[in-house]
């Protein structure tokens, strides 16, 4: 997967920018707020429908615009065919073309372009809450599992229905109507997550061991949102459905999950520092963009925000060597190129400065 062309409007510092990346690595330099890491989010905007620094309405959109616009064009598969995708998201509402077709649902969009993104925040996919993680799960199965997105958007309907019959105190007939049709997405959902965490768990070892080898081997500890080895989740929903009346909501199922990273030498309760919260982060990606390359035949595409800042030299240099060896594209941000890097293995240059990009 390479991104030929890459064209942003109303894009937070950027009234209109294009650029054309080489195959290989792209490096973006530019000072500090300049706007590099903006170019990154508009790719990540195309693959997730949301920025990795939070949402659209979330000062994403350039001051006096009224949306942000995202165009990518990009060459898929060993046969180098060309897709085009468009988005144009205003925060409230969003518009989408995929290979010169109307897009209704913003998955079908989002499934077409796989980018996979580490930045200053990605530590939260390890130190945070359960939804990013959660995210992290879906969006990988979006890509690799086909029947995966009918049963997503299956059991979020019936969660959707079910909440609302809780709070507008819904009959016991209208419940359990919708708790067979969230217990059965439900368990199909789980049964999805649980096969695609068992089949990252060997390539998770390895990349850890590659960056936090000092603290043993990895392991993935799946918890599927209810006490899944004692009841099934249509025996979980009814035991809960008085407490679940009170709070108005649905306690137990898959949009509870959790999954976590645990070490062979560290002691379950002791919480990792930030610079291996960083690595652990960083091998889950990276593990995450192997298993589409099996899957897939291709590569996502990989961008890297501000490396430099976030890894020590040792860690950047086997970082860029372990993806460069691929033939992934790569997206690598700085205020100046790391000095790890190679100058020889860079395929393009650009440099952000005022809202422009040049490529020197």
């Amino acid at each position: 997967m390479q991104v030929r062309r890459l064209t942003v409007a109303g894009l937070r510092r950027f009234e209109h920018v294009e650029l054309a990346p080489a195959p290989g690595l792209n490096l973006i330099t530019g000072d500090n707020g300049a706007g590099k890491t903006s170019l990154l989010e508009a790719l990540h905007l195309m693959a997730w429908g949301r920025s990795f620094r939070g949402r659209v309405r979330d000062g994403l959109i350039r001051t006096g615009a009224t949306a942000v616009e995202v165009f990518v064009e990009w060459d898929e598969g060993a046969e180098a065919r060309v897709r085009r995708a468009g988005l144009r998201h205003s925060g409230q509402e969003w518009t989408g073309r995929l290979d010169g077709e109307k897009v209704h649902q913003l998955g079908d969009l989002c499934a077409a372009l796989a980018v996979v993104s580490f930045e200053p925040g990605s530590h939260a996919l390890v130190t945070g809450g359960g939804e990013p993680r959660r995210r992290f799960l879906d969006w990988g199965l979006f890509h690799v599992e086909p029947d995966f997105l009918p049963v997503w958007r299956r059991y979020n309907r019936a969660l959707k229905q079910r909440n609302a019959l809780l709070k507008a105190g819904g009959s016991t007939h209208q419940l359990d109507a919708w708790d067979a049709e969230l217990a059965d997405s439900g368990e199909s959902l789980t049964l999805h997550r649980l096969a695609y965490l068992e089949r990252l768990s060997p390539v998770l070892q390895q990349a850890a061991g590659d960056l936090v080898g000092m603290l043993g081997e990895a392991a993935l500890q799946f918890s599927p949102g209810w006490k899944r080895q004692e009841l099934g989740l249509a025996d979980a929903l009814l035991v809960n459905r008085e407490r679940d009346r009170q709070f108005g909501h649905t306690g137990v199922g898959p949009h509870r999950a959790d999954w976590h990273v645990g070490y062979a030498t560290l002691p379950q309760r002791e919480p990792l520092s930030r610079g291996q919260a960083k690595l652990t982060a960083l091998s889950c990606l990276l593990a995450q963009a192997e298993d589409y390359a099996s899957v897939r035949g291709q590569w996502p595409i990989v961008a890297l925000d501000d490396l430099a800042s976030e890894l020590d030299r040792r860690h950047q240099a086997a970082v860029l060597a372990r993806l460069q060896a691929t033939g992934a594209q790569i997206f690598l941000t700085g205020t100046e190129p790391p000095p790890s890097l190679d100058p020889t293995t860079v395929q393009a240059r650009f440099h952000v400065e005022h809202g422009q990009v040049t490529a020197p």
